[in-house]
């Protein structure tokens, strides 16, 4: 037995439609910062991971120090892409104010990597060599763990603190109720 909908009853698919449509109005913005900030953290990963693992392996640099090396080779091009890219909509606060903030919350992100990295190479290392002194756990812990906590806390300053401007004229506009 089928139920029928009338016209004066909204169909479940109307109700989520509604729904995601209000949520999408709310915070598309976000989902697009967010996305964008993804895409040039990707590349900045990328990066980081190709030179941490260059200067680890290749270069025969301390574990640490390749670390902090390949951070901050992938913080300038990520503050690049974040301020040309992701929050180029946002009016200016001046370049030394935003570079500077910019670099501070990623040394704290390159702290958390680090802590990850210690933890990880020198802490559990020493109880189980053979495991976490290895460039695969090195790996783990300091590109995958750690950036992942390092990113989330850099998202969320960057955001707050650096690029905080205003939106420019120039910044694409959120779907209004009229524009359906």
């Amino acid at each position: 037995m089928s139920a029928t909908v009338t016209g004066d009853q909204p169909s479940p698919s109307g109700t989520r439609q509604g729904f995601f449509r209000t949520l999408f109005n709310r915070f598309g913005h976000l989902v697009r910062e967010l996305g964008k900030f993804g895409l040039v953290g990707g590349v900045a990963f990328a990066v980081d991971l190709a030179v941490f693992n260059v200067a680890r392996e290749g270069w025969e640099m301390e574990t640490l120090s390749a670390k902090t090396v390949s951070t901050v080779i992938a913080a300038t091009i990520a503050f690049v892409g974040n301020r040309f890219w992701t929050w180029r909509h946002r009016e200016r606060t001046g370049m030394a104010r935003e570079y500077g903030l910019y670099f501070f919350f990623n040394t704290v992100g390159l702290g958390i990597a680090l802590a990850c990295l210690g933890i990880s190479h020198y802490g559990l290392g020493s109880v189980w060599p053979g495991v976490f002194k290895s460039l695969l756990a090195d790996n783990i812990a300091a590109n995958l763990v750690g950036a992942a906590l390092g990113t989330l806390f850099r998202f969320w300053s960057y955001r707050r603190f650096v690029f905080v401007g205003a939106a420019a004229q120039d910044a694409p506009d959120v779907i209004t109720k009229s524009d359906q």
